[in-house]
């Protein structure tokens, strides 16, 4: 196999959560174009046929479907849907996600259990799932869990204790599931990014960016392209032999 057939992902399917902007629109792109048939969820069925259109008009066969991962029960029907389109899932990205800014000592509880749900509780109840369903019956599969350098370290002009929380949980849940499911061929590992410009982080940015770029060693924030090389690598035969990891795409905001 060349160099170049190790990052080819033709005939997989990739079901990626939060896919219909930001940096899971960004990776549905990266994976489209090197091959994969994409499946993408989110919340809002308008945002979800721009994606589609997007993504198609790159020549990349998407199929999307609305669900709301705070939901447990709407989980089983998302993978159904994916397999009756595909009828296979080779590659999960759990990207979806929350945040709340707010002192830890005035966040709500609601508050809190909201974003652990997101971004730990759907994770693990996706990956299990699919696990079920496609990768230890088949022996294969690849899981990438999105995390956050929030995972590794604190920044003190971000109040946002639940992020923090879930994030690190995410992470050391992928190196936990890595040393499990090893045994069924199942690889999973995780990506770490920094500051990307997008919905969820606009307001915060507005007033801390500068400060995150003067402490960023590249000194600039995450573009529209930056995640796409990591995310395939890690959803490829590139990785075969890379488990239970974590790449920091931040610039190197997480070394200064």
């Amino acid at each position: 196999m060349t160099v170049r057939e190790l990052f080819e992902l033709g005939g997989q399917v990739v079901l990626i959560t939060g896919g219909s902007r930001g940096l899971g629109l960004q990776i549905a792109s990266a994976l489209g174009e090197m091959g994969a048939k994409i499946a993408i969820c989110a919340r809002k069925p308008q945002e979800l046929k721009e994606a589609a259109v997007a993504l198609e008009s790159l020549g990349i066969e998407t199929f999307t479907a609305v669900c709301d991962l705070a939901k447990p029960e709407d989980l089983p029907p998302l993978v159904d849907a994916v397999l009756d389109r595909f009828g296979r899932i080779d590659v999960l990205v759990n990207n979806a996600g929350a945040s709340w800014g707010t002192p830890a000592e005035e966040m709500p509880l609601d508050a809190w259990n909201k974003v652990m749900r997101l971004n730990a509780g759907a994770v693990f109840q996706l990956s299990q799932l699919v696990a079920n369903r496609c990768f230890i019956p088949r022996r294969s599969g690849n899981i990438i869990v999105v995390a956050s350098v929030a995972a590794l370290r604190i920044g003190l002009d971000m109040q946002a204790v639940g992020y923090y929380a879930s994030k690190a949980a995410a992470l050391q849940l992928s190196r936990a599931l890595a040393a499990e499911w090893g045994r069924h061929g199942i690889r999973v590992n995780a990506l770490c990014p920094g500051f990307f410009p997008s919905k969820m982080s606009s307001g915060l940015l507005d007033t801390i960016g500068a400060s995150v770029v003067e402490r960023t060693p590249l000194g600039r924030l995450g573009g529209d392209t930056d995640l796409m090389g990591a995310a395939v690598f890690l959803a490829s035969a590139a990785s075969r032999h890379v488990t239970g990891q974590y790449i920091c795409v931040d610039g190197g905001a997480s070394i200064a």
